[in-house]
């Protein structure tokens, strides 16, 4: 059988290097650089501060020449050196319009 040996994902990525801000609920935003993007979440690297899983927090970023204001809880995080964490967020609440622009963004999952 010739399956596909790569590890299969829930939602299609979306490569970025875009600045975006991202701060925990009723907090002053904090810059950082997005990783990736999709219709399930974002990553992106922060510097300089302390992330827990399941944190909550809003990111704010663009697609297009849309700006998204989205909330998600931290589902990941991996130390990428002394001062910064990779953070993944899974998207609890996003514009529904933001939803269907990365899903024609970024097409069906192969």
């Amino acid at each position: 059988m010739a399956a596909d040996s790569h590890e299969r994902r829930k939602y299609a990525r979306l490569a970025t290097d875009q600045v975006i801000s991202f701060a925990e609920i009723d907090r002053p935003d904090r810059l950082a650089v997005g990783k990736n993007l999709s219709s399930g979440g974002i990553s992106f690297e922060a510097v300089g501060c302390e992330i827990n899983l399941g944190d909550q927090l809003r990111v704010t970023f663009n697609i297009g020449s849309e700006t998204v204001v989205a909330t998600g809880n931290v589902v990941w995080s991996t130390e990428t050196d002394a001062f910064s964490h990779e953070i993944g967020l899974e998207f609890v609440d996003i514009d529904p319009r933001a939803l269907e622009l990365l899903d024609r963004i970024a097409g069906p999952e192969a």
